[in-house]
């Protein structure tokens, strides 16, 4: 049954992470039931799980559907995963081996040569880009632990990360931070590293009331 459960919950993470299923979408518990070919049971189980995660709200009569939060909640979430992003940062400052140097500098590169390229005509491409910048820097981490914590909040914000790079110069912005980020992890400066990657997150109300309105 647990394996069962599992499959559940890596089907709809996966879609989530695709951007398949958005915030406030209803989730069909047939649907699942078909997709993993298992009964009932282990799909209210996965549903439990994601809602004890935070990833799934329950409603009487809507249902189970992908949590969607209000104003007051992003920045309250924001807030939480800017600090998980920032000690990853400053860790990675220590821990990074040469091989993930390597690839931060190249995750860098690509995220300039994109923006520059193409600007805000292909976010979904920039938004991937983006993805592999910050999920380098938390391997850079070398602690599985705060990686899990990072993924389940980023999960809870990735359709609004999503948007924000449809928004004229907002991939130009990320890419720039993106290079002084990796600057002071590859310098080996923690506390500017942890800094660095904070204000990447710094996100006014103005910005997240827009964001949040986009998706829906």
């Amino acid at each position: 049954m647990a394996g069962q459960t599992d499959s559940v919950i890596a089907l709809i993470l996966s879609q989530i992470d695709a951007g398949v299923m958005l915030p406030g979408d209803a989730i069909s518990e047939k649907d699942l039931i078909d997709a993993c070919s298992v009964s009932r049971t282990p799909v209210r189980e996965a549903l439990i799980r994601l809602e004890t995660d935070g990833l799934v709200q329950r409603h009487a009569r809507k249902g189970a559907v992908i949590f969607r939060p209000d104003v007051e909640q992003f920045l309250t979430i924001l807030e939480v995963h800017a600090n998980l992003e920032s000690f990853a940062a400053g860790l990675a400052a220590k821990r990074i081996t040469p091989d993930i140097q390597t690839e931060l500098r190249a995750s860098v590169a690509a995220c300039a040569a994109h923006a520059e390229t193409h600007a805000s005509a292909d976010a979904a491409g920039y938004y991937q880009l983006n993805l592999q910048f910050h999920e380098i820097i938390v391997r850079a981490a070398c602690n599985d632990v705060l990686m899990e914590m990072v993924k389940t909040n980023a999960r809870k914000l990735m359709a609004y990360y999503r948007m924000r790079y449809l928004h004229p110069g907002a991939a130009q912005s990320s890419a720039k931070e993106h290079a002084e980020i990796a600057e002071h992890i590859l310098a080996r400066r923690s506390t500017e590293a942890a800094a660095a990657m904070a204000q990447h997150f710094n996100y006014d109300r103005h910005t997240v009331m827009d964001l949040i309105a986009s998706v829906g």
